[in-house]
């Protein structure tokens, strides 16, 4: 009988291990933006612009839908928006009949993650809810509030910029 070697007892490539954990955090990554994406699609709204200047801290902001209707969302912030502060949300639709208006604050220039906030119909033409903004670590945080309103012509959205100054 001839003397074979002994099997070696292999315990694990560290190099290995250490890429395999890499290749399985780029794929959550990946997988992250894409769902992120995917939840914000918005390529099937048709956007109108806000009717000129507005200051959502301090009075509410319109956008004409084109000879749709109008929109005006209010946000009842005692003069300031402030981060992580609850945000009375309030928007009046006219000469359109949304099933569902949801209102997205989005942070310009940086993601700051999906702030999407469904309002509940209260009456006729006017949906209410609540929101927030998250923190950043900017002095000054640039934020786009994007209001979307689900009718049965398709979805037809605006947005209202505003900035929001750490405390």
């Amino acid at each position: 009988m001839k003397n074979l070697p002994k099997p070696v007892d292999v315990t694990g490539f560290p190099v290995l291990k250490a890429l395999i954990l890499i290749t399985g955090l780029a794929l959550a990554a990946c997988t992250w933006y894409v769902f992120a994406n995917w939840l914000r699609d918005d390529s099937d709204i048709v956007w109108f612009s806000s009717n000129g200047e507005c200051n959502l801290h301090t009075s509410p902001c319109s956008a004409t839908l084109g000879d749709k209707g109008r929109l005006t969302l209010a946000i009842d912030a005692d003069g300031r928006i402030e981060a992580l502060e609850v945000l009375p949300l309030d928007v009046e639709v006219e000469g359109v009949t949304p099933s569902q208006v949801t209102v997205d604050f989005i942070g310009r220039g940086m993601d700051m993650g999906l702030n999407r906030f469904a309002l509940t119909a209260t009456a006729p033409g006017h949906f209410h809810g609540q929101g927030q903004v998250g923190v950043c670590t900017q002095e000054v945080m640039p934020w786009r509030a994007r209001v979307v309103l689900d009718t049965p012509d398709g979805k037809l959205g605006s947005w209202f910029d505003f900035d929001v100054t750490r405390s």
